[in-house]
């Protein structure tokens, strides 16, 4: 039986190196993979590309890690909630490519297809498009995308079992699913870990084929990103 589980984050993250490229998983601040953020904030690793649907917020997620300029260049789609990340941005601090957000998940999953690249119609005609290959398609615009490369990739699942086989709950499937073998280590961490064969096959939502490494994360906070109630 392939065993594919490491103690903890730790040992997980073996291998990461300043100036790498690193995919992350999340939408706001559903199915962040915490333990990993914790450790690359422990190991002080500097010069990193990050490839993320946000930037966290400003003291959770990726967030803790633009905190320390441990974060070079960021990839997203959406950064409206970090207010450090728009200070670093403005000052010229932190290089940003903003990118459709359902370009970038292609992209992605181009990656993890083995695919160099796609035809998506969306940002032809704007700064998106810059630099970049147009062709016509049956009367329509398209803008050549090319898939990521990425050195690791960390996504987070609800559970998992020990030959990386994983389920999501709710929406923390996300951007998670997608970046799972999109880039050459994926590691895994879960909120249950399971021996093999103890998760119904027709539940799994990621084949244990994309995930190099997976251990069972601890103390996940759970945040609600904007709460609101009614006054009285």
């Amino acid at each position: 039986m392939i065993r594919k589980t490491v103690a903890n984050a730790q040992e997980a993250l073996e291998g990461i190196e300043d100036d790498m490229t690193l995919m992350l998983g999340g939408f706001g601040l559903c199915g962040i993979p915490e333990n990993a953020i914790a450790e690359l904030v422990r190991r002080n690793v500097t010069g990193l590309t990050c490839i993320s649907n946000n930037a966290g917020v400003d003291d959770f997620g990726l967030g803790l890690l633009l905190q320390k300029r441990q974060i070079r260049k960021m990839i997203s789609s959406y950064v409206g909630e970090n207010d450090e990340f728009e200070r670093q941005m403005l000052s010229g601090e932190l290089e940003v490519e903003l990118t459709p957000q359902g370009t970038l998940a292609e992209k992605c999953r181009a990656a993890q297809a083995g695919i160099p690249a796609f035809f998506t119609p969306a940002g032809f005609g704007t700064e998106v498009a810059e630099g970049k290959e147009t062709r016509e398609f049956e009367g329509k615009m398209y803008v050549m995308e090319k898939a990521y490369q990425a050195d690791f990739a960390f996504v987070k699942a609800w559970k998992g079992d020990e030959a990386g086989n994983l389920i999501f709950r709710g929406t923390a499937r996300n951007f998670n699913p997608c970046m799972c073998g999109a880039a050459q280590i994926t590691v895994a961490e879960v909120e249950e870990l399971v021996p093999a064969g103890a998760l119904p096959p027709n539940e799994i939502h990621v084949p244990g084929i994309f995930v190099r490494r997976i251990f069972q994360g601890v103390n996940y906070e759970k945040r609600i990103e904007q709460r609101t109630v009614r006054s009285k």
